[in-house]
């Protein structure tokens, strides 16, 4: 006699679930005199919906439950909703799950819950949803039939009998033996088939299912189609009981709880309501199978397929990543150009004092005068080419921007910036080195002939020397001691600057800087913007360009020179080129290799065509050998 306060069906085999899912004979087996919790309506929020216990009973048509109510007020008030008739269904939470197609013939029963009648008669599966994915391993089922009552004074095993009457035996003769009662075929289970094949069989069945199961891990577009057909593939070993895998999920239930908690205000994301909830709970997850501090510490399990595609914030061609273009503009903008490339300046010293006019005296030889000197220079063109090549198939695939102009705008934007960095300070490259513009070609300014370009020295030291004398710092900073020096020297070299008009000042970034920070002995800013400074300088514009930072070049004299900025007007340098040494664009494609390629080339000459028309700026910055 079992003792309890009432019993009956927690689940029944062969019903077919709404998914397709049936649940076969022995599923639950291994929980056949196992106690497992009575809860109300699978709610696990509080202590106080746990009602009592129940013992699992396997039989031959499901699992029968003997449930005894606890002392508490919701297990009494269980008991008489359960006496009184109101409440007649139960339902189970199992899981740890194995299917051979659409049988589910394993699995663990976590606890029984008194639940509502359902408004659909028969079994149903309450699927649970994970990151957007079914859930194959935990299942409810709900059967809306009513549930037998016991007092104290019943026994559930004439119940039993009366429900379930055991067939009579056969009559047999004394001494004769009781043949063994043939099993009917239909009640042979997928275990009892097993049982028959031989070990061979047995291990060529094992290879089988896991090409099987390798292949229904890879996408397949035809799944629907193949599902017609009834192949089914089973995603776990039956028969190995060692290779049980425990995959625990928070129920439907959980996820609305969790949510809800995210939305309040004083939540507001949900991962910190995950964690609320876990915390909150971590008693009956725990008991369920689930590892609470794993799912802490990593969160949810491949989160990023939940984020959505990147998108370009600026659609179309990737932003190109360039030096300083602004003062290669003004270069290429404001030199002189010439219809002709072989350049040829001649000037005439006429400042000797043998030169000068003479007054006569009566009766004395008028002497002549002496001879003016002749500078005469010549520059002839060099060709100037950037060259660059595609795939086919690349400009074919790139789909989203004209791959082939994107290639052809930086190509034309290297090709300015290295002939205004030729024109202003050269190249770079090495004499002989492969690429090298030839500096008797297009001249540099920054190390043109004293005749053409000034080479101006700044003295900081002396500047710190006048403007603080023994007091060295204490009066003005290092910055506005760096700008009037600068300053100082640019005035004093423009006495003897004979260019046109007013010049520009091409320097690097920094420079600019130091003078913008100089302040005086109040801690007030001198030039308040680069137009102060500008007008400080007695130039027109100040450029800067970051391509003449830490350029240096060594004097006949043996001494390095660090440059810091050149004044010019670029209308007194001359870029020459004929009619087709233009810049030019040239197209071809290669039939071979299937590759567009593209060259863009000029030819063209480059020199200062005025006595005195370009100013550099330098600072000494040789290093003292020790004797």
């Amino acid at each position: 006699m079992v003792k309890c306060d009432f019993s009956g069906w927690a689940t029944r085999n062969d019903l077919r679930c709404a998914d397709g899912r049936i649940i076969r004979k022995d599923a639950f087996k291994g929980q056949n005199g196992k106690t497992v919790s009575l809860v109300w309506n699978h709610q696990h929020n509080s202590q106080d919906n746990v009602l009592g216990h129940a013992l699992l009973e396997n039989r031959e048509d499901g699992v029968y439950a003997y449930c005894t109510f606890n002392e508490t007020e919701s297990g009494k008030t269980a008991k008489e909703l359960v006496q009184h008739g109101d409440v007649v269904s139960l339902s189970i939470w199992a899981n740890q799950l194995k299917q051979t197609g659409h049988d589910v013939v394993h699995g663990v029963i976590r606890e029984l819950s008194l639940v509502l009648a359902g408004a659909n008669p028969g079994a149903f599966i309450d699927t649970v949803m994970v990151h957007g994915m079914e859930a194959e391993d935990e299942l409810i089922i709900n059967y809306d039939e009513n549930i037998m009552l016991y007092h104290s004074a019943d026994d559930p095993e004439k119940e039993k009998q009366k429900k379930d009457p055991e067939p009579e035996p056969e009559t047999k003769k004394e001494g004769e033996k009781k043949d063994p009662e043939p099993k009917a075929e239909d009640d042979e289970t997928v275990g009892d088939v097993w049982n028959t094949l031989t070990e061979k069989q047995q291990n060529a069945a094992y290879a089988m299912i896991a090409a099987a199961l390798e292949e229904k891990d890879e996408p397949d577009d035809d799944d629907d189609e193949n599902n017609k057909g009834g192949n089914k593939i089973m995603k776990h070993n039956v028969f190995d009981q060692g290779a049980v895998q425990e995959n625990t999920f928070l129920s439907h239930a959980d996820q609305v709880d969790i949510i809800n908690l995210a939305k309040s205000n004083s939540v507001g994301s949900l991962r910190t309501a995950l964690n609320i909830y876990l915390e909150q709970n971590r008693e009956t997850l725990e008991h369920s199978g689930m590892d609470v501090d794993d799912v802490l510490v990593h969160g949810i399990t491949d989160i990023e397929k939940l984020f959505p595609d990147f998108r370009d914030v600026r659609p179309g061609a990737p932003e190109r990543i360039t030096r300083d273009q602004g003062w290669v503009t003004s270069v290429m903008s404001k030199a002189y150009k010439t219809p002709f490339s072989r350049i040829r300046t001649r000037q005439m010293d006429a400042r000797s004092d043998q030169l000068r006019a003479r007054g006569y005296k009566k009766g004395s030889k008028k002497e002549d005068r002496g001879n003016m000197t002749l500078y005469n220079r010549t520059t002839d063109p060099q060709t100037v080419f950037v060259k660059d090549k595609l795939n086919r198939d690349d400009i074919v695939d790139i789909t989203d921007f004209e791959v082939a102009d994107y290639i052809y705008q930086d190509m034309r934007e290297k090709l300015n910036e290295e002939i205004a960095i030729a024109v202003m300070v050269g190249d770079g490259r090495l004499p002989g080195a492969d690429g090298k513009i030839d500096e008797t070609h297009i001249r540099p300014i920054w190390g043109d002939d004293e005749f053409f370009t000034m080479h101006v020295d700044v003295d900081i030291n002396g500047a710190k020397k006048e403007l603080q004398g023994t007091n060295t710092g204490a009066n003005f900073s290092e910055n506005y001691i760096y700008a009037e020096a600068i300053i100082r020297a640019a005035l004093y070299s423009r006495e003897k600057y004979k260019g046109t008009g007013q010049p520009d000042f091409y320097c690097t970034p920094h420079l600019v800087n130091i003078m913008l920070l100089a302040r005086d002995m109040n801690g007030r800013r001198i030039y308040d913007t680069v137009a102060d400074l500008a007008k400080a300088l007695n130039v027109g514009e100040i450029h800067t360009a970051e391509q003449f930072d830490g350029l240096t070049r060594d004097t006949s004299d043996n001494k390095t020179k660090e440059l810091l900025g050149i004044f010019v007007n670029m209308a007194d340098y001359t870029i020459g080129s004929t009619k087709g040494g233009e810049i030019t664009r040239f197209n071809q494609f290669d039939i071979d290799f299937n590759q567009e390629k593209y060259l863009l080339e000029t030819r063209l000459s480059g020199a200062l065509t005025r006595y005195r028309c370009a100013i550099a700026l330098e600072m000494d910055s040789t290093e003292e050998v020790a004797g």
